[in-house]
């Protein structure tokens, strides 16, 4: 049974990600992260039947998801992504890429995300403990004759900013960035775990071999290095592998530029043996007040904003919130302007622009939408923090 609550909670979590995605216009993401939640769903109804679950709730939640790709594939240039659902076919690739992208461990590969320091409001924190990690050594790898971190644990609530650092970072030392999902290893590569995460660590090392650094970038890595009750043969091995691999890059006689970065909202789902490999281990909390007012002006600077709209006192309103949240709320108003040019006819009319946006549309936005996460939650992240930390 353990099996089936891994194969359900790995099916959620690609759901709640096609479903964000969606609400968010990514339609290239959402059609991939439904197809994600079709393929393990499919994986649970191929079960035996001794298995104590209603296999027509799957194949509903099945029928649905396919109907929403079917409608955002209309949204796109039907030639532009390729995307098969039937039940024998090769898994869909977890990162939105445009066009074929190679198999194998080297599939979630990007270059040079598009993110910076600049990009990234607040959590100073954590960007200078990424820094003394990172940054330094590769900049200056003759001033540690001790080594350096070369792996990192991001964690604290969803939608605060662990991917925009670990891209950011990446970024900033040109390095290349391969990213997996931990849940996409532990459901896709169990067939053949071993080689393809010593494939995974491998491209870093010849990466790092001709001068680049190269950061691999494990999302949901709970749900790689989480403490299970039951572990089929394979989730062992490819286990045991990330182990040997992650042992091989802590060598402090080699002066490697490859780095490990994991970030998960669960910290203390993880196995304590995979914890002491993250040699850091940073917390990113919710934005304080001051780093709200900078999220209301990065996601409103290309806006136009009537004179009522006061920083302070949207920061002041949001407490609790995330950035993620505070990104909702901007849309949620800039909304309101939109909807207004339709529904008075204005939007037909060539060259029409939306009204600036009121204080009025980000104050009704903010009563709409709650915090998506709870001072009971922080709490909890904070006191992992405290047993855990490693700055």
């Amino acid at each position: 049974m353990a099996f089936v609550r891994d194969l359900k909670r790995i099916a959620s979590s690609y759901a709640s990600k096609a479903v964000e995605f969606d609400r968010k216009g990514m339609v290239d993401e959402a059609i991939r992260m439904y197809g994600e939640a079709i393929r393990i769903l499919r994986k649970l109804l191929a079960l035996d039947d001794g298995f104590d679950f209603n296999k027509d709730v799957y194949k509903h939640k099945i029928a649905v998801y396919k109907k929403r790709i079917e409608e955002l594939k209309k949204l796109k240039d039907p030639h532009e992504l390729e995307i098969e659902l039937e039940p024998n076919e090769p898994a869909l690739p977890v990162q939105p890429v445009r066009r074929q992208e190679p198999d194998g461990p080297d599939r979630g590969k990007r270059d040079k995300p598009p993110i910076s320091w600049d990009d990234i409001v607040g959590l100073e924190e954590a960007k200078r403990a990424i820094k003394e990690a990172i940054i330094y050594p590769i900049m200056r790898p003759d001033l540690f004759p001790l080594g350096w971190p070369r792996g990192i644990l991001l964690f604290g609530p969803p939608g605060c900013g662990k991917t925009l650092l670990a891209s950011a970072v990446a970024y900033e030392v040109d390095a290349e960035f391969i990213e997996v999902s931990g849940a996409d290893v532990m459901s896709k590569w169990l067939g053949e775990a071993e080689k393809n995460v010593a494939k995974l660590f491998t491209r870093a090392r010849e990466v790092a071999s001709s001068g680049r650094p190269a950061v691999i970038f494990i999302d949901e890595v709970d749900s790689l290095f989480g403490t299970f009750n039951n572990e089929v043969g394979g989730e062992v091995r490819v286990r045991n592998q990330f182990l040997r691999e992650m042992d091989g890059l802590l060598d402090k006689t080699k002066r490697i530029q490859v780095y490990v970065i994991g970030a998960t909202n669960k910290p203390w789902a993880l196995d304590p043996p995979f914890i002491r490999r993250f040699q850091k281990r940073i917390l990113v909390p919710p934005p304080d007040f001051e780093a709200r007012i900078g999220l209301f002006k990065l996601y409103t600077r290309d806006i136009r904003l009537a004179r009522d709209v006061d920083f302070e006192e949207l920061a002041h309103l949001t407490r609790g919130y995330t950035g993620n949240d505070i990104k909702d709320i901007c849309m949620d108003a800039y909304y309101s302007a939109i909807r207004e040019l339709f529904e008075t006819g204005e939007a037909l009319r060539p060259g029409s622009r939306p009204r600036p946006v009121r204080r009025d549309d980000f104050i009704k936005a903010i009563r709409a939408r709650r915090p998506s996460i709870t001072p009971s939650m922080v709490r909890l992240y904070y006191d992992w923090y405290e047993k855990y930390r490693a700055l």
